[in-house]
């Protein structure tokens, strides 16, 4: 596990522009890809194929039970109103009332175990997706906005879940009625069959119509919510910048028109669907007026019975509602289907590389480190490193410094592997960086970032997650290293005060001091700092040097300095420019030179 203290190497947001070709083609194929998202569901339902087979078993029951009704209904009519004979009249009412009790039972009992079985099947979905969030490299996470990834893996896996616990037994229940109704009736009367299926044209060509739109209206309805959603989370996080610059209505700004959008696809997706129930019960009417007015010439004519008329006329009724159901679910099957292909789009995106098949796991590690003629570009065409090359000693303490945008971040995230170099080698104990698993590196190294980051628990778990197995001794020990003890101690809890998320409720200072309490817990051969101590009051500054110095002992050290003060007792400095190494040496050495370093720390010191 990568022993990570504070949010790594953070990066603007990206927000992916829908139209931009370099992701639309990809995305604009999967939207049409109904059947393929479809039958990727099917293979998660499949896994519960006791409980499905059972389903279906009592969706077959029920159907049929529902076709035996208004059979009955219109047997008994012909056999006991008509003749106005009513011996045995009493046994068919107590039959259909047996009939509607079994036919209620199997609808309870198939929606009771629908229902687990969508709830199983959502489970692995989720499962299967944070599972590759987890997989992913920090490149893809860069790229897209932490509130879009979210509601892929809430409101979309949602949408999911409700359809699977009510659309499918609908679809199946709706199926089998309407093959049953459809054999039932030309049994009875092929001709009147014929009449009642004249509706079906206008059926299909209604459906055409709406369901022509409505895919595309769905599809965009789930994308704009994204954005809401990633744009809203953004915001959230930001609150304090938004306030200090003044910057509200920009941001209700793009909120409203973020907000329009969706709003705009929302009414129109809705709409256009919520047409087919209404053309379902036109059509539902229509074929019942036509039962009535054919089916009573024919019974003036003798050609059928009363009881047939009313069967068919119950069963006309049950035939188009089986089609107004299948109608009414089209939008939530829609819009199931457009939130199931977000969440595969992130399942099927590529993982981060596997490690070689011979990759070595690194038991111990010295803290030897060397880069060899390495070159990298974040984009193809812009190389952010170039032929870069330095050698660590173990247990040396090296200082990265150079301007913004030098490549001082992208070293550090060559060295723990969240990119492969395009081009030269990094050795670790003399082992090339690609032959060694990436949880054995990253397990010997230790993060304390200018940016603190803590989990939702207690103080304790937080210092603790540096290293599991680390007792309750060491974690208080670590803490009073980190010098974390003592406000700690005033905290009502003390070591089980529970921390909200993100560590909100203690200061700025508290949240780094626990942060390099967490370091110094995980015991680290690798240690990377980023300004460590930017965030903290002078005077804990001077006992936080004297706890990192002690940390660093006998530890390979990366510290990416900001203020040159802090980093005049480094072993070696490397400074960079434009993604190239340009010096390197002593404090002192440098100052000698009286080259870049020596104008970034005039300029430091003539600004103090």
């Amino acid at each position: 596990m990568l022993k990570e203290v504070s949010k790594p190497f953070q990066h603007k947001k990206i927000a992916i522009d829908p139209k931009d070709n370099s992701t639309g083609a990809k995305q604009k194929k999967k939207a049409k890809d109904w059947a393929g998202t479809l039958k990727r569901i099917w293979r998660y339902l499949v896994q519960n194929k006791s409980p499905l087979i059972l389903v279906l078993v009592l969706v077959i029951v029920s159907s049929v039970f529902a076709l035996l009704g208004p059979f009955i209904v219109g047997m008994a009519i012909d056999e006991f109103i008509v003749t106005r004979n009513l011996d045995g009249l009493v046994y068919v009412i107590l039959g259909l009332s047996a009939i509607y009790v079994i036919h209620s039972a199997a609808v309870w009992g198939q929606n009771f175990v629908m229902i687990r079985v969508a709830q199983k099947t959502v489970f692995q979905m989720r499962s299967d997706l944070f599972k590759r969030l987890h997989q992913l490299p920090i490149a893809f996470f860069q790229k897209r906005q932490h509130g879009e990834l979210m509601s892929r893996v809430t409101n979309d896996i949602e949408n999911v879940s409700s359809t699977l616990n009510s659309s499918v037994i609908q679809v199946i229940s709706s199926v089998l009625t309407l093959v049953g109704i459809l054999i039932v009736m030309l049994w009875l009367s092929p001709l009147l069959t014929l009449v009642t299926l004249t509706i079906i044209p206008l059926m299909v060509l209604g459906m055409k119509w709406i369901t022509k739109r409505t895919g595309k209206l769905f599809k965009e309805q789930q994308r704009n919510l994204g954005e809401v959603n990633g744009f809203i989370e953004e915001t959230l996080s930001g609150q304090s910048i938004i306030k200090t610059f003044s910057q509200e209505p920009k941001v209700l700004a793009e909120f409203h028109e973020k907000n329009k959008r969706l709003r705009e696809a929302g009414f129109w997706a809705q709409t256009i669907s919520g047409f087919i129930p209404k053309l379902m019960n036109v059509l539902n009417n229509l074929s019942f007026a036509v039962i009535a007015l054919v089916g009573g010439i024919f019974v003036l004519n003798g050609m059928v019975s009363i009881g047939i008329i009313v069967i068919f006329a119950e069963y006309a009724r049950q035939f188009t509602r089986p089609l107004n159901d299948l109608a009414n679910q089209f939008n939530t099957i829609l819009s199931a289907i457009a939130g199931a292909e977000r969440v595969f789009e992130v399942i099927d995106e590529k993982e981060e590389s596997a490690d070689e098949t011979n990759a070595i796991a690194l038991k111990e590690v010295k803290g030897e480190v060397e880069f060899k003629q390495v070159s990298f570009s974040y984009e193809s065409d812009e190389n952010t490193l170039r032929n870069v090359s330095f050698t660590v000693t173990p247990g040396q303490t090296v200082a990265l410094v150079g301007p913004t945008g030098a490549g001082k971040t992208t070293v550090i995230n060559l060295l723990t592997r969240f990119y492969d170099a395009d081009g030269g080698q990094i050795l670790i104990d003399g082992y090339e960086m690609k032959k060694i698993q990436r949880e054995s590196l990253r397990r010997h190294m230790g993060f304390v970032f200018q940016d603190s980051f803590l989990f939702e628990g207690t103080i304790r778990e937080n210092i603790r997650y540096g290293r599991l197995t680390a007792s309750d001794r060491e974690v208080e020990e670590a803490a009073k290293l980190a010098n974390a003890h003592s406000f700690i101690m005033k905290l009502p809890d003390q070591y089980d005060t529970v921390l909200k998320q993100d560590g909100s409720g203690i200061s700025q200072g508290q949240k780094q001091l626990l942060s390099i309490a967490r370091a110094i817990a995980a015991d680290p051969k690798i240690l990377v700092l980023d300004e460590a101590t930017s965030n903290i009051d002078t005077i804990t500054e001077v006992k936080i040097q004297e706890a990192l110095q002690r940390l660093m002992k006998g530890r390979t050290s990366f510290v990416i300095a900001h203020r040159l003060n802090t980093i005049q007792k480094a072993d070696q400095i490397i400074v960079l420019q434009e993604g190239e190494l340009i010096e390197k040496g002593t404090h002192e050495s440098l100052l000698k030179e009286r080259g870049f370093y020596y104008e970034l720390n005039s300029s430091q010191i003539s600004k103090i």
